[in-house]
């Protein structure tokens, strides 16, 4: 008897008959709630739409940018000039190269939610579909904020800048024909980044957005503070911070002053004075976080723009970037506790993207969890080189394993694109297939009820009460 399934079918990665019971019934129509992404709120103001499929799919993803690479794609059809009709047929012929990867099965998910289409892509496939999407793309009904609507979305956090001005948010949070919040997420990187070259420009830029001259280490910090009054202003909730190498050393205020002094100078400062600026300003960033009921994320661990020609020639977010190994358990525990001990540790989401320390996360999470709060401390979604199968699975064992896996919040997409969102309904399917293979191995109860609540927490519920977005004003 021939058992085999078919391709990517309404039963696409659920193995068993209580993980199709449970997503079909609880995961599959529950909203979306995107806490981290990086969509544009001009292009979701504006409703921007696409002339054409490689605009919506190609520019800007550097997830697809590297495995053309890695396919013998010349970087003319990748980020180069050539006509979008090309890039998209050098797509075409990579994609049945793409055998398990993840981005063959985003590839038609994307096909089939968005557009109806469930014929495979591949070079002699490619110009009919190229000319049934762009139909499509060229009516009503998909531009940005269409494709959001489409996508069950009740919210979508972006990622800003402090100095940035949030005007597009501003406009949206007037707008009464659409009903989504578009939320700004407060990333000061750039402001903890002391040795980087532009540190004292983006220091001036700082002052300008705040209305308030920065002379002193006083200055910058009630400058951070007043654009976080503002973002907050905007309904931003959540922050943002890219650790690369998690580093901690006590500092005094004194000791910050003198380093930011050096810095904003244009002087390089030592690895140990760097060490103590970023402990102190995050803890007083922290802390801020706290007093105004933030969420706090730390994504950690990767090594970027590793190639440098290639930096030079087209810049960052380019598909050059990969997995760092640098060791964080221990800089990490003394940042959070340098929080904890003022009570002043606010909601914290831990990312790496090394999977070797899942484990690290998985128990760190729990050293400060408390206050009655469910979830306090996350362990953050499979993120980036691990948001596939095995990655997600990976993350979420190791939670189950060493906390509470029912109070997760579940999958964002980390994206660009406006056509990911189908990335929540791959990490569902996922998940109901896990928690399904669990029950039907005799490991959990067939407890329905509980099984709802569980399903649907991960899919939102849990987001939904941890951010507690239903409390500001769109």
């Amino acid at each position: 008897m021939n058992n085999m399934k078919k391709f990517m079918d309404e039963n696409f990665l659920l193995n068993n008959d209580t993980a199709i019971e449970l997503y079909n019934n609880f995961a599959k129509d529950m909203p979306i709630i995107d806490y981290h992404c990086h969509l544009s709120p001009q292009e979701i103001y504006e409703n921007k739409t696409f002339k054409n499929i490689t605009e919506a799919w190609l520019y800007g993803d550097h997830y697809k940018w590297r495995v053309m690479r890695a396919n013998g794609i010349e970087e003319q059809y990748i980020t180069g000039d050539a006509a979008d009709y090309d890039k998209f047929l050098a797509w075409a012929r990579t994609v049945p190269m793409l055998i398990g990867n993840p981005l063959h099965h985003w590839t038609h998910l994307e096909l089939q939610r968005f557009f109806g289409i469930y014929e495979l892509l591949n070079e002699e496939s490619a110009p009919k579909i190229w000319e049934q999407v762009n139909a499509q793309l060229n009516g009503e009904g998909f531009g940005a904020r269409d494709l959001i609507l489409k996508s069950n979305v009740k919210v979508v956090c972006t990622t800003d800048d402090p100095i940035d001005s949030l005007e597009y948010h501003s406009n949206l949070k007037s707008e009464t024909d659409f009903d989504v919040k578009v939320l700004p997420s407060f990333r000061p990187d750039k402001g903890l980044e002391i040795n980087l070259d532009g540190y004292a420009d983006w220091v001036q830029k700082l002052a300008e957005a705040s209305g308030q001259p920065i002379e002193h280490y006083e200055d910058f910090l009630n400058a951070l503070s007043a654009r976080m009054e503002y973002f907050h202003s905007m309904g931003g909730r959540v922050s943002d911070h890219a650790l690369n190498t998690v580093m901690y050393e006590d500092c005094t205020v004194q000791e910050a002053a003198t380093i930011f002094a050096k810095g904003l100078s244009g002087e390089k400062v030592t690895l140990e004075e760097e060490k103590k600026y970023k402990s102190f300003t995050f803890t007083y960033i922290g802390k801020e976080y706290a007093r105004l009921g933030w969420v706090m994320q730390y994504h950690m661990n990767a090594l970027r723009n590793n190639n440098e020609k290639m930096f030079n020639e087209i810049g960052a977010d380019a598909g050059y970037d990969s997995i760092n190994d640098s060791s964080l358990a221990k800089p990490l525990s003394q940042l959070l506790n340098s929080l904890e001990r003022e009570d002043a540790l606010p909601k914290t989401i831990l990312y790496s993207l090394n999977p070797q320390d899942n484990y690290v996360l998985g128990t760190m999470i729990g050293n400060f969890q408390g206050g009655g709060v469910a979830g306090k401390i996350q362990f953050g979604t499979a993120w980036w080189f691990n948001d596939q199968k095995d990655g997600m699975l990976d993350q979420m064992k190791a939670l189950a394993n060493l906390g509470l896996f029912s109070r997760f919040i579940g999958m964002l997409t980390d994206s660009r694109s406006f056509l990911s969102f189908t990335r929540h309904e791959y990490f569902r399917r996922i998940t109901c297939d896990l928690i399904g293979g669990w029950v039907e191995d005799g490991e959990y109860p067939k407890d329905m009820v509980m099984l709802e609540k569980i399903v649907k927490g991960i899919c939102y519920d849990n987001a939904n009460e941890y951010f507690q977005f239903d409390r500001v004003n769109k």
